[in-house]
């Protein structure tokens, strides 16, 4: 689906979601589960992606940074 931007090796700890934050770099927040609220984020690796606009930046299986091209939604809606 996406191409491998940075390879990191994140590993994953079950009821944490991984993003890649504004900074470019790997974050963590704990999940909310069941009416209890989430976590506040905290920095897992510090990459420092420079992010170009129209992809999104995820964390893939492999726990590296990937990059994917956005679709327009709303584009697609006016036709």
């Amino acid at each position: 689906m996406g191409e491998k931007v940075q390879k990191c090796g994140v590993k994953r700890q079950n009821g944490f979601l991984y993003y890649i934050d504004k900074a470019g770099d790997v974050s963590k927040a704990k999940m909310a589960r069941g009416g209890k609220k989430g976590g506040k984020p905290e920095k897992v690796m510090k990459v420092g992606v420079i992010k170009e606009a129209g992809f999104l930046y995820y964390l893939d299986k492999a726990g590296d940074v990937a990059k994917a091209k956005m679709v327009n939604a709303k584009a697609k809606k006016k036709k």
